[in-house]
């Protein structure tokens, strides 16, 4: 379908049913990344509903909830404002997935930021990469430059990861991009 004939609000109702998928894929996560977290939804969410630790990172706190920790039973949430290019509060290969939920496009120096995402993840850890893909309904609404599948492989690579899988979803509206960490 071409994005000409999608709604406005096309991204708008299909975040919930993303969410869902997102969850359902990092499952079994017990230490998650979220980068580019913006207001924490995705955060809170994947924490609430499957019970991982997750630290969302922004480099704007401006959207940020007033309780940037944020704790229900046992699971615990954090909010960082730090550039996602300088992760130096994780160590090395303890995050056992990263998650880029619409993000990746806004982020200065991409590479960079894949690559210490690279450093932080466990050996056999994911990195889960949703984004609007370039001439999509996105482009079309906001005007702003979006990667193809092409380049987020090739990124991706440089990066070192490996096992790369691309498709596009929701109308193909929506790049979902998964890559593991295989250092030893």
């Amino acid at each position: 379908m071409s994005p000409a004939k999608l709604s406005d609000n096309f991204y708008d109702k299909i975040k919930p049913r993303l969410y869902r998928r997102v969850g359902k894929e990092l499952r079994l996560a017990y230490r998650v990344l979220d980068l580019g977290c913006g207001a924490c939804e995705l955060t809170r969410y994947l924490s609430e509903t499957y019970g991982p630790k997750v630290t969302g990172v922004d480099i704007s706190a401006d959207s940020f909830p007033n309780n940037r920790n944020i704790t229900k039973n046992i699971r615990r949430i954090r909010c960082i404002r730090k550039d996602a290019t300088r992760l130096t509060f994780i160590r090395k290969g303890i995050i056992d997935v990263v998650i880029i939920f619409w993000a990746l496009h806004e982020m200065k120096n991409s590479q960079a930021i894949l690559q210490e995402t690279h450093r932080v993840l466990r050996p056999g850890g994911k990195i889960l990469i949703v984004e609007f893909p370039r001439n999509s309904l996105a482009q079309k609404l906001w005007n702003e430059n979006y990667y193809t599948i092409n380049e987020l492989t090739g990124s991706l690579r440089k990066a070192g990861f490996k096992d790369i899988l691309t498709k596009r979803i929701e109308r193909k509206q929506i790049l979902w991009v998964t890559g593991f960490c295989s250092k030893n």
